[in-house]
């Protein structure tokens, strides 16, 4: 089992997200990384090298960025965002990854 953690800015980002939403993107965290969150699903998925992190998480048209410390087994929640299309927007800014 690992623990889960947030980055301040990935707790910033939640907050940007309406309240009904933040429920739905919690309880995906907790069920998707809780366990095994270097396996590769159909939600779950290494992405190339970039400055934000090493895994995404998909719930829905919510995206988190993670990090995997396996050493302590600690998973780092870096960032959360959202899809609309191809374009994703973090704090309801467009972002790059």
């Amino acid at each position: 089992m690992y623990d889960i953690e947030f980055t301040s800015s990935a707790i910033e980002d939640l907050k940007a997200l309406k309240k009904s939403e933040q429920p739905e993107i919690l309880d995906g965290i907790e069920s998707q990384l809780r366990h095994e969150p270097s396996v590769e699903t159909r939600n779950r998925k290494r992405l190339h090298p970039n400055p934000v992190a090493e895994w995404e998480l998909r719930i829905g048209r919510f995206r988190v960025f993670y990090n995997i410390e396996e050493q302590v087994r600690i998973v780092s929640v870096e960032a959360v965002g959202f899809k609309i299309g191809n374009l994703l927007f973090i704090r309801k800014e467009r972002g790059e990854l």
